[in-house]
């Protein structure tokens, strides 16, 4: 079969079943919470005990339709209230512990990339100080060079040249 003639029918279907959903919610009012919470698109209002549809449009049933405390989704023993201050304090737990941990692997990695650079900073030091006593090696018999070859280079024992 084609797309073209499969996607009526899946509108169709779809269709009965969204009206099926909200037919079977409104006549399981005034029965018990378990019966209307076994569709997951009911929801139950326990001061009048109704079966409502689950209003989808919104994220929370507005007060109009029941009162949060009063209302029940999923299941009965838990109202709408502590539903969300559950999830909410679930939630801020796990978003909590996520900074945390990524603030201790970042000071982790800190504290190896500062060891690191020290180690790195130290050799560098090291080095440098290789080199300019190289240097302050290479120019002290340079210097040295040019005394003796004007005479001005300083011997060990200056009143040698008086003995012989």
């Amino acid at each position: 079969m084609s797309l073209r003639r499969l996607l009526p029918v899946l509108c169709v279907l779809l269709a009965a079943a969204a009206f099926a959903a909200a037919t079977e919610c409104s006549s399981m009012s005034n029965t018990t919470c378990e019966t209307c919470l076994n569709n997951v698109s009911c929801l139950w209002c326990n001061t009048d005990s109704k079966c409502l549809d689950y209003p989808v449009r919104h994220i929370l049933p507005p007060s109009s339709l029941c009162k949060l405390k009063d209302a029940r989704w999923g299941i009965c023993w838990l109202n709408f209230e502590a539903l969300i201050i559950t999830l909410s304090v679930i939630g801020g737990t796990i978003i909590l512990s996520l900074i945390l941990c990524c603030c201790c692997c970042c000071r982790k990695k800190k504290n190896r990339s500062s060891s690191l650079e020290t180690e790195k900073s130290v050799r560098e030091k090291e080095e440098r100080r290789v080199r300019q006593e190289e240097r302050r090696v290479q120019m002290k018999s340079r210097h040295d060079e040019i005394r003796k070859k004007y005479g001005l280079f300083k011997e060990d024992n200056p009143y040698s040249k008086f003995d012989s």
